[in-house]
């Protein structure tokens, strides 16, 4: 397929107006919809600003690629746009971008359509490109241009470097699989031709992985380069120099990948994560990054247990107890479902997969069996955090003590050593030191809880409610959502309550200001405030970013004071509730008055609203 059949003149522009890299994927989403591309603008925007966030998508030489594979896309599509003066685009070389590709494709778009819009990326690479496309005065001769080079590519897709000295592999991938990952291949073959080496690399694009490397190869390998910012197939390469670095370097530091995969200066791969990961410098690391994968791991037990909890007080709230006159057989299957089975889970899951991000597989087993001791013993959610951690970390231990044994008995080490040994120093400390004191000081803070005065609970909720609305979705909106659900672990529902009307307030205060006061906001801006009520009604906090990030000084303030009065509100209506999740959806399922909570959240989106319309200043378009 041809490039130019997803590049047309109606996606391109050759002179952007944006100065700000927020502002650039805005004015290149416009283009791809008018066009007629996307299905939904906002959707589209915001799955290309949370790309953004896993690493830019300028690559230097004043490229950028913004780019998102996502259902808010009708068709494959690229849309290019040119800056005169230059944009900070957060570069990887620090330097401004001044061609911008973006790339939309949409969930189910075939092979053909991906390897077109990958392709792309390849032909960027040659300098000579990049200066025809600063140079071309109409939408034909960028076209022509992207044309005659999607030729060339053709013909020369298939170099081969047999014969030459070296026998290096890699292996590229990006999260999308549409730009990134050919870019690096391709920088890469290009660099090992002018050393002269032999280089194969194995793509893990959209399509699936191509060119895949095979065991001989890998046999035969002075050493391997994975160049991935998202999870390869690593344990073929047991026993072999790995050089494990983000998608970018292989992009940007190609010479040097080469020059060290040529001296083996790399550890050798152990399996099972046992492989240095030094040169992830572009992860986030430490210990947000392994509690989130514990509790994304976790939400879908605590969302759908405590949805299905909430579900069986609509028959009575004693309904699932088979001793109470007002029993009923469907309320108690909702009841064992949701709590004895999905929540009876959530602890263990929390701690397993915490202690999997901390040690790879090994450290999953102790680390569920630690998380089940917990909730088994009383040591509840904090109890669960202490095993996970704990957990991951015995088994680095492990791992460092049993790697002087013989290489023959690197085979009974994930499946006999690893396992016997982790579970029972995770059980032996669970059992003798953590059980009982986390479950006396889980006691404490709920007997706290409980007996706060009116005031206080307000301050509570007041505090609550505004940590929802500071990074909508960031770390301190998970520390947040993550004690509301600790408390819902531990008998008290209020926090909770106020967690969720100050998550939903963000999304839905702008969309209301975007209805009231529509000379404070741009057209696109108005459209997608329509989406901001589907996704506050939902509790999807995240749909207020795109407007905090175009003006944070208004909107953060605005949205924090709303969530802020909200979840004080909810605290002082007496509101609780079971379910960690689901939005206006579970309004009903409230303690306390459901009428009141939805008022909570009414007033304080209200206020975000009102805030918005003073603070913001009118919009000439």
């Amino acid at each position: 397929m041809r490039i130019t059949e997803v590049l047309t003149k109606r996606t391109i522009k050759l002179e952007i107006q944006s100065t700000s890299k927020s502002d650039v994927v805005k004015e290149l989403v416009d283009v791809l919809d008018r066009a007629g591309k996307l299905s939904n603008k906002a959707a589209y925007e915001q799955a290309v600003l949370n790309r953004e966030k896993q690493s830019t998508t300028g690559i230097g030489d004043g490229i950028a690629i913004p780019h998102a594979k996502t259902n808010a896309v009708k068709e494959p599509a690229i849309v290019f746009g040119r800056s005169t003066n230059g944009v900070d685009y957060e570069s990887l070389d620090g330097q401004p971008s001044y061609l911008f590709f973006m790339i939309a494709a949409p969930e189910g778009a075939n092979n053909t359509h991906l390897e077109a819009l990958s392709k792309l990326s390849s032909i960027l690479m040659k300098q000579e490109v990049r200066d025809q496309l600063l140079q071309a005065k109409t939408e034909d001769e960028v076209l022509a241009i992207i044309d005659q080079y999607d030729v060339q590519e053709d013909e020369n897709e298939a170099v081969s470097t047999e014969g030459k000295t070296g026998k290096i592999l890699a292996v590229t991938a990006c999260p999308t699989g549409i730009a990134h990952t050919y870019m690096a291949a391709d920088a890469l073959k290009e660099k090992a031709k002018e050393l002269n080496l032999s280089l194969k690399v194995e793509t893990n694009g959209s399509g699936g992985a191509k060119n895949v490397l095979t065991p001989a190869e890998i046999e035969e390998a002075t050493a391997i380069i994975v160049a991935a910012d998202k999870q390869v197939e690593m344990e073929r390469f047991k026993g072999k120099h790995v050089i494990i670095v983000p998608v970018a370097d292989g992009i940007r530091k190609t010479k040097e990948l080469l020059d060290r995969a040529v001296n083996q200066d790399a550890p050798i791969y152990q399996g099972s994560g046992e492989s240095k990961k030094e040169d992830r410098s572009g992860e986030r690391t430490g210990f947000y990054k392994h509690l989130m994968n514990g509790v994304s791991n976790m939400l879908p037990f605590v969302v759908g247990g405590g949805i299905l909890i909430a579900l069986s007080f609509m028959f009575g709230i004693h309904a699932s107890d088979p001793n109470d006159p007002s029993h009923n057989a469907f309320a108690e299957a909702l009841s064992t479902i949701g709590g004895g089975n999905a929540f009876g889970l959530m602890i263990p899951v929390l701690a397993g997969f915490i202690a999997l991000s901390i040690a790879d597989r090994p450290g999953l087993a102790p680390g569920m069996v630690g998380g089940f001791m917990a909730a088994q013993g009383g040591a509840g959610f904090l109890g669960g955090l202490i095993a996970g951690f704990l957990a991951g970390y015995i088994v680095v231990l492990l791992k460092k003590l049993l790697s002087g044994m013989p290489a023959s008995l690197e085979g009974i080490k994930p499946v006999l050593l690893y396992p016997v040994l982790s579970i029972f120093t995770v059980g032996m400390i669970m059992f003798f030191v953590v059980n009982q004191p986390v479950s006396a000081l889980n006691g404490v803070i709920s007997d706290f809880l409980g007996n706060l005065g009116t005031g206080n609970l307000i301050l509570l909720g007041l505090l609550l409610g505004g940590m929802m609305a500071v990074d909508m979705g960031g770390p301190i909106n998970k520390a947040a959502f993550t004690f509301g659900i600790a408390m819902i672990d531990a008998g008290n529902f209020a926090p909770h309550a106020a967690v969720m009307a100050g998550g939903m307030v963000p999304p839905l205060g702008i969309a209301l200001a975007t209805t009231l006061f529509k000379n404070k906001f741009t057209k696109r801006e108005r459209e997608a405030g329509i989406t901001c009520y589907i996704m506050g009604a939902s509790f999807i906090t995240e749909g207020a970013i795109p407007f905090a990030a175009a003006d944070p000084a208004r909107v953060i303030p605005s949205i924090i004071t709303g969530s802020a009065v909200a979840g004080a509100l909810a605290m002082f209506f007496g509101n609780g509730l079971r379910a960690p999740h689901g939005g206006a959806f579970v309004i009903p399922l409230v303690e306390g008055n459901p009428v009141l909570y939805l008022l909570a959240i009414v007033i304080g989106a209200v206020v975000t609203a009102l805030m918005l319309g003073i603070l913001k200043k009118r919009v000439n378009e």
